[in-house]
């Protein structure tokens, strides 16, 4: 597990753009899992000036989103579908095809989860998957007491996500109840893992993950067990940190790190 900390948000995404930026580079035809929310914002905001500017390659990817919400129509605002093409996809040159998100509105919920972890094999696997964290420490919609071994199915919502998400929906709308999620498990089997997040509001999520013990009260701490995970955090998120000191003379001594960091 490699930690790295910037002192704001924008540092720490325009950090994370470029692991993207080297795993399409290493691998054109690298398979991503991408998530959504506020926190990937700026990671979004840095490819898409790296492909308008510095000419990043998008035409040979694939893509897995993590989770939709159930009930959701792909035009919906706050689907994921909308939120991934507002964002990202109609800023690159990524074919619609290589495009993957959970359906929100199959008829048949079990038969597509199992469909969409095939069609993961089929893409060989995801080689670098993104993630964001909630703050009780759930990734994906993979909430407290998810199984660790869990895969791709849909979840019943914690009243604290269905909080947290309310302010995406307008007055009065109502936040779905239920998602279509990877599970723990297929996270897990993905080649290379890069958690972000920002805010004083993730710190102890954070701690959690990164510093606690594994438990499913704190699905992102199943993230320990991997053997490439990388966490950029800005100065709030890495607040309630134990081992900040040492994290930060890692990454200061890292072969080619500039002279003078840390």
């Amino acid at each position: 597990m490699e930690v790295v900390i910037k002192e704001t948000c924008e540092q720490m995404s325009k950090a994370a753009a470029q692991e993207v930026a080297k795993t399409l580079n290493a691998k054109p035809n690298a398979v991503l899992g991408l998530p959504t929310g506020s926190t990937p914002l700026g990671l979004y905001k840095e490819l898409v000036r790296m492909h308008e500017n510095e000419g990043l390659d998008f035409s040979q990817v694939t893509t897995f989103n993590l989770d939709e919400y159930a009930g959701l129509k792909q035009d919906h605002p706050q689907s994921y579908h909308y939120f991934m093409q507002e964002n990202l996809f109609k800023h690159i040159n990524i074919p619609r095809q290589n495009i993957y998100i959970p359906s929100g509105t199959t008829d048949n919920y079990l038969a597509f989860c199992q469909w969409y972890e095939q069609r993961i094999r089929d893409c060989g696997g995801i080689d670098l998957q993104v993630l964001g964290i909630g703050s009780d420490g759930h990734i994906a919609f993979n909430e407290p007491t998810s199984s660790l071994g869990s895969r791709t199915r849909i979840k019943t919502l914690a009243k604290q996500t269905i909080d947290d998400n309310a302010r995406f929906f307008k007055a009065g709308e109502k936040v779905p109840t239920y998602a279509i999620t990877m599970g723990v498990g297929t996270i897990l089997e993905a080649h290379r893992i890069m958690l972000l997040a920002n805010g004083e509001a993730k710190a102890e999520a954070v701690a959690g993950a990164i510093e606690g013990p594994v438990t499913s009260m704190n699905t992102a701490s199943a993230l320990q067990l991997h053997k490439d995970v990388l966490f950029f955090l800005d100065r709030g998120a890495a607040g309630k940190l134990k081992m900040t000191a040492y994290y930060e003379w890692i990454q200061a001594n890292l072969p080619g790190a500039p002279a003078g960091t840390g």
